[in-house]
């Protein structure tokens, strides 16, 4: 009796051709679905920024190493990136303490990353720090990703398409903090503001830019109302923070405004 193919949900060969990829698409909808509902998760706070920053600690070992200029010129690099890895542990860790103090039946606020190094790792770090949850949504890449550790490991996920990862920065998202990155962390920060700015949103977002003296330098947003490509009311899509205490204020005050009093 010659050998019959296996059912089309059992064989390897068909779920990953090039016929079954809107199946690899549903299951990176449904299966972060399925697990973040049957774990109570519906509201998040997402960091965004650089995967290159080090911790304080990694980045003066590396400083304190460096003889040649440019070798010392990186580490300098490297120290300014510490600071806004600090900086988002720090914001994190607060944030988680104050969501476990201020749950209510409706709503309780899980951080939320991108899973890799750099930001991602110091917001996961930070929360875990605090004794509470946190999520990575990680993506395969050939470089530089990779899950970080402080991740919870039953929120931690593992993305191929970047649309469906990005889908669920913002399906959950109620508030998001743009730390200094680069290509990746500008496409997230964009996607979210089009997405703002449209209506997309059938809820209210704040968009959170942490760091004005880098983005400022980034980013001429000004300059897209000078030339009439957006509104002036679309610079109040964003705000603004240059300390851990002003983001948090900023926050915490906002969260619960719109998501904490009834």
């Amino acid at each position: 009796m010659p050998p019959y193919p296996p059912r089309a949900y059992r064989n390897p060969e068909f779920l990953n051709s090039p016929d079954a990829r809107p199946i690899r698409i549903l299951s990176e909808y449904m299966e972060p679905r399925s697990r973040l509902a049957r774990l109570g998760i519906n509201d998040t706070i997402v960091f965004f920024g650089s995967a290159r920053f080090k911790d304080r600690k990694t980045a003066e070992a590396i400083a304190a190493e460096a003889t040649t200029p440019e070798a010392k010129e990186q580490a300098q690099t490297l120290l300014r990136g510490a600071d806004y890895y600090e900086d988002a542990r720090e914001l994190s860790h607060r944030l988680t303490n104050w969501a476990d103090e201020n749950r209510d039946a409706g709503h309780h606020f899980v951080v939320c990353t991108g899973g890799g190094p750099g930001i991602m790792e110091a917001a996961n770090r930070g929360a875990q720090e605090a004794g509470g949850q946190s999520i990575g949504f990680n993506i395969s890449l050939p470089f530089e990703q990779k899950a970080n550790p402080y991740i919870s490991p039953e929120l931690s996920f593992e993305f191929h398409y970047f649309f469906m990862r990005k889908l669920w920065f913002a399906y959950l998202g109620k508030a998001l903090v743009v730390f200094p990155g680069g290509f990746g962390t500008l496409d997230e920060l964009m996607e979210v503001l089009t997405l703002v700015q449209t209506n997309k949103l059938r809820k209210q977002m704040l968009i959170l830019i942490y760091g004005p003296e880098y983005w400022k330098k980034v980013l001429n947003l000004e300059a897209l109302v000078d030339l009439g490509t957006i509104s002036p009311a679309d610079l109040d899509l964003f705000q603004y923070a240059s300390t851990v205490d002003e983001a948090y204020g900023k926050l915490t005050t906002w969260l619960q405004d719109r998501y904490l009093k009834g």
